[in-house]
């Protein structure tokens, strides 16, 4: 038996079949199809400074583990915030990039950051990607290593190998066997059970139609005037996308059972849209844009229509994005998020892990009291 662990350069340097062979039906951002789109269409690389370091594990020539990782230059489209740590390194006169980043681009959602053939050698080929990474890192002299939001499992081993844990909050929902929305709002508590009644209403009073989509009734029109959405949300609040259309278009045709796409339109024209990726079990959303103010329209086509489709698709969970407190009174509860990170500054490893411990505490208590606010019935 053979075993022997490498770097990649690029998605295409593996084949969609075998990579797709370590990745369960409800990570749909782990697919090679994803991920090889952001690839060939320049969504990483050199130009947003994702560059792909892919760590490779065969077996006797066949592909057995695997592990998305990039060399980046900055901290942008990663979601756990590390500039405080960038910057006291560059007041110390110490450079904190290049680092290594074990992660989805762009993408703050859970899923799992070892790809493995079989659950039964998690433990062990798991244990290899991160020696692995960790080998690599101090081969190229970088400052730092970073796996994000990873899973249960990989969290538990990465801890086995004492790298430092850094606890986030999302807000995320759970299907308790809902069987129609109605059903959903019966467990609301009053107060918030008729908001979202009065905001459900106020849409449908300003005549708004909604079309939900996957990808295989996508066309180039309409992914244009997607595209165009997702980009005008950018540009109002001077940020980068850096999804491009052709990105999009393909992951569309390659992945179409995955792609969800939910526009709003007025007077028979097209004001808004919502892009989700599904999973077997689990909703993602993701990019949402408007050229047009309406009342509740974000919270309808964002967070109702998605809730709506889970609970008519029988999907156990849906993950709306990152941050947002105001989720938390539509039905999203606070739910733990992890990442861990190994710094190879003895001194700042020491201070960053000593703040990351300080921080957690923190970051209990906010969970504890955003549970608080749980718009639910007291049980």
């Amino acid at each position: 038996m053979t075993i022997d662990v490498s770097i990649i350069g690029a998605m295409n340097e593996v084949t969609a079949d075998e990579w797709n062979a370590l990745v369960d039906d409800d990570n749909p951002f782990a697919r090679y199809e994803f991920l090889n789109a952001l690839e060939q269409h320049d969504c990483v690389g050199q130009t947003y400074g994702w560059l792909p370091q892919h760590i490779i594990v065969r077996e006797n020539g066949k592909l057995i583990g695997a592990s998305p990782m990039y060399l980046k230059n900055n901290s942008y489209g990663e979601f756990v915030f590390d500039w405080a740590w960038a910057d006291a390194y560059h007041r110390s006169g110490i450079e904190y990039y290049p680092k290594l980043v074990t992660s989805i681009p762009y993408t703050p959602a859970t899923g799992p950051r070892f790809l493995i053939k079989g659950k039964e050698r998690h433990s062990e080929i798991s244990q290899l990607i991160i020696h692995a990474g960790l080998q690599h890192a101090k081969a190229i002299g970088v400052s730092s290593v970073h796996w994000l939001f990873t899973n249960d499992k990989d969290t538990q081993a990465l801890e086995t190998q004492n790298l430092m844990l850094r606890l986030g909050c999302q807000f995320h929902w759970q299907n308790k066997g809902y069987t129609d929305f109605e059903h959903y709002l019966s467990f609301f508590n009053s107060k918030n059970r008729k908001k979202i009644k009065r905001e459900r209403k106020q849409v449908q009073q300003q005549a708004i139609e909604i079309e939900i989509k996957t990808g295989h009734e996508m066309n180039d029109s309409l992914w244009q005037i997607f595209h165009d959405f997702y980009t005008s949300t950018f540009d109002k609040k001077s940020g980068m996308a850096t999804l491009n259309l052709n990105f999009f278009k393909t992951i569309g045709t390659s992945m179409p059972d995955n792609v969800l796409v939910l526009f709003a339109k007025h007077n028979a024209n097209y004001v808004a849209s919502a892009f989700c990726i599904r999973g077997e079990n689990t909703l993602f959303g993701r990019h949402w844009g408007c050229n047009a103010e309406f009342n509740s329209l974000h919270f309808e086509l964002c967070y109702y229509q998605g809730l709506e489709y889970c609970i008519n698709n029988s999907l156990k969970r849906f993950e709306p994005g990152a941050q947002g407190e105001h989720k938390i009174y539509r039905g999203f509860l606070p739910t733990e998020t992890w990442s861990a990170h190994w710094i190879a500054h003895p001194e700042f490893n020491t201070m960053i892990r000593k703040h990351v411990q300080h921080e957690q505490q923190g970051m209990q208590y906010y969970i504890q009291d955003m549970h608080s606010h749980s718009p639910f019935k007291q049980q």
